[in-house]
């Protein structure tokens, strides 16, 4: 089972943009069925209002990818541009950018984030927003130090001697050398970003309901934990291989894009 992160992956990437497909009606009340556990016509049993469990955890599925994905492009683009235009200028412009992205680092990432969604109000749209503002460092961080050590290279200075542009020596001549830290740092983000939108969707601050979410549902089945272990192991579980798989495959990215690992 060595490549059982992948298999993960395309179970939850399926579920994700396929769920859609199906009947799946995960906020169908159910009275009769309240808390009961797993059986043949619910595979994952129903939750406290008698909502087919196994149906919410891919609505919620969908909700976790959909901003992972989301945020992870938006401060993926604002890192690196944040990033390549202190490496490449340096003096007083790189001084004022690492000046603002060390005060976001000054406070914890999911912090700020409850911080911003609070301040902001619950929902998606200021959920990703209050992600987004605090997601952004690190690539700017690992970008700006990669961009240091590639602006003195001779391919650089050869197109600054040939009269190229600035956008076009950053995106045509140190971009492309950048792409391989980039990638393992977005693959590690993407796996953060699922459990700060849980985390802030268990405090109240993220998806709101009816919508499912896996915050939110580990939030109510808590209460239940007792009477019906089966509604918070469930949403649990899913959870942790998600972002378990997600983690693994940046491991085996990191492994196979380091040149020191190139025989």
């Amino acid at each position: 089972m060595k490549n059982w992160p992948g298999y993960v992956l395309v179970f939850w990437l399926l579920a994700v943009f396929f769920a859609h497909a199906f009947d799946l009606a995960p906020n169908r009340i159910g009275l009769d069925h309240i808390l009961q556990p797993p059986g043949a016509l619910a595979w994952l049993g129903h939750d406290d209002l008698g909502r087919n469990i196994l149906s919410r955890i891919l609505a919620g599925a969908q909700v976790s990818v959909t901003v992972a994905l989301v945020v992870t492009a938006i401060t993926l683009s604002f890192g690196v541009t944040v990033g390549l235009v202190a490496g490449y200028f340096g003096g007083w412009v790189d001084r004022v950018l690492m000046h603002v992205t060390d005060v976001f680092l000054a406070f914890p990432g999911i912090l700020l984030a409850i911080a911003f969604a609070a301040v902001l109000g619950p929902g998606l749209n200021n959920l990703v927003l209050a992600l987004c503002l605090t997601s952004w460092v690190g690539y700017a961080r690992l970008t700006r130090a990669q961009a240091l050590s590639l602006r003195g290279r001779q391919h650089v200075q050869a197109a600054e001697s040939l009269g190229a542009t600035t956008p076009r020596i950053m995106l045509r001549h140190m971009l492309p050398l950048l792409a391989a830290p980039l990638v393992v740092e977005a693959t590690y983000s993407i796996a953060g970003l699922v459990i700060a939108e849980a985390s802030l969707s268990f405090l109240g601050l993220g998806i709101q309901a009816p919508q499912a979410s896996w915050g939110s549902m580990l939030r109510d089945g808590v209460r239940y934990m007792l009477v019906a272990p089966h509604y918070v192991l469930a949403v649990g579980l899913s959870l942790m291989s998600l972002v378990l798989a997600v983690n693994v495959l940046g491991d085996t990215l990191r492994d196979k894009l380091d040149v020191k690992n190139v025989n």
